[in-house]
């Protein structure tokens, strides 16, 4: 069984998260979801969907998921993905809002989804952070290639149009499927270059 981490923070996009979470919940993988405040409020503004940051409703987000999505609340330090003595494969932030982003980087720790990222980045384990907001300031470009030394990867959500989409959602998978290529997940989510 590999285990993953999906945060979803307050930056708009929570589409994103949603699809890469269900996504990202097959066969053979558990999936450990925690949602911010900022994230819940987006996720209800975007998606018409009600969250609770300290106890998220997995089948809210991920109809029928059983046992392969865990929620854990923002506030739980004790969560098993804050160790770096549990064995999660990698962890995705997305949406990232450059607030978390800005905190990831400096290593605050103070919930579960910096703390959580934070052990990615320790125990060498891939750390996709997937920024929506534009334009940027130089202190968001100088936090975006500290977490790039440090070992994350940044992936903003910016879709590609080469393989022919005619849907929103066709753009937003195309983003989804780029993440979990980052995470190392074999998926049919969205076209490949053929060239």
């Amino acid at each position: 069984m590999h285990e993953f981490a999906v945060a979803l923070t307050g930056a708009s996009g929570a589409v994103y998260g949603v699809t890469l979470l269900r996504a990202l919940a097959g066969p053979g993988r558990r999936v450990h979801l925690i949602v911010s405040e900022g994230g819940a409020r987006v996720l209800k503004h975007e998606c018409g969907l009600s969250i609770n940051p300290k106890a998220p409703d997995v089948q809210e987000l991920v109809p029928g998921a059983g046992e392969s999505v865990i929620g854990h609340s923002v506030a739980d330090y004790g969560a098993s993905i804050a160790s770096g003595s549990f064995p999660l494969a990698g962890m995705a932030v997305c949406p990232c809002s450059l607030g978390t982003l800005g905190r990831i980087a400096a290593g605050t720790g103070e919930n579960l989804i910096t703390r959580a990222a934070d052990v990615c980045l320790k125990e060498r384990r891939k750390l996709v952070l997937v920024p929506r907001d534009t334009p940027l300031a130089s202190t968001h470009l100088e936090n975006m290639l500290r977490l790039t030394h440090a070992g994350a990867v940044i992936l903003p959500a910016s879709p590609g149009f080469y393989g022919g989409a005619t849907t929103v959602q066709d753009l937003v998978r195309f983003v989804a499927a780029r993440v979990l290529d980052q995470l190392g997940v074999p998926h049919e989510l969205a076209p490949r270059w053929q060239g």
